[in-house]
């Protein structure tokens, strides 16, 4: 038990690497605070376009949605960043991160959006329109309410996916929670880093995780 312990959880070894840790720990909250609200604006201009029923656009739509949800993402971002400087494009790893996400993410969203504005009933299009709404303020203030609501487990399931993807961004070197720790790995030699992010990671989504089961349950029991 007692060389378990050394080896997972030895506190001195944490406490002298817990500044790479928290360093990193912030790197990933800041990558989450950007990626999430930029997938969320892509996923629902995706969506609102998909809603003007234009034919050739709803092509090309599926078209971007289908590729993006089937092309992995980790090998999306290593395209984005390693790929793009042969044709002249060199981004940071941040924007980088950003960009693979925005087009993945943003195919997720659309999706998850679509079906909630689907979900809403025609009736309530034709009679805002009736009232004098314009085609934006019906969306916004009568069909998109409604359909976030219907589609709110899948929204908070889809982030966390998010979240939990942004370890990814590791392999272009951006300094977040899982790159700190392994980092900090390499130079402690022993695994209480990882542990640590890992428990890290537990305690960020652990309370998100609880939050989708509650929803989820009340939208069975509404049904």
């Amino acid at each position: 038990m007692a060389e378990i312990l050394d080896t997972f959880f030895n506190i001195e070894i944490l406490l002298r690497v817990l500044p790479f840790i928290l360093e990193g720990l912030g790197m990933t909250l800041l990558l989450c605070a950007i990626t999430v609200p930029i997938g969320l604006a892509g996923g629902l201009a995706v969506a609102w376009v998909w809603s003007l029923k234009k034919r050739y656009v709803n092509w090309a739509l599926v078209v971007y949605v289908d590729f993006f949800r089937a092309f992995p993402p980790l090998v999306l971002l290593i395209f984005v960043y390693f790929g793009l400087p042969f044709v002249g494009v060199d981004l940071s790893p941040f924007a980088a991160v950003a960009i693979a996400f925005l087009l993945n993410a943003s195919s997720y969203y659309g999706e998850i959006f679509r079906a909630g504005i689907e979900s809403v009933p025609h009736g309530q299009w034709e009679a805002a329109r009736a009232s004098g709404l314009s085609r934006f303020q019906t969306m916004r203030y009568v069909v998109l309410p409604q359909a976030t609501r219907n589609v709110l487990p899948d929204l908070i399931g889809n982030t966390l996916e998010v979240v939990k993807l942004t370890t990814i961004a590791s392999v272009v070197a951006l300094g977040e929670l899982l790159h700190a720790a392994r980092l900090a790995q390499s130079l402690v030699y022993n695994p209480t880093p990882i542990v640590a992010a890992a428990l890290i990671y537990l305690a960020l989504l652990w309370p998100a995780v609880r939050l989708l089961r509650h929803f989820e349950h009340r939208h069975l029991v509404a049904r």
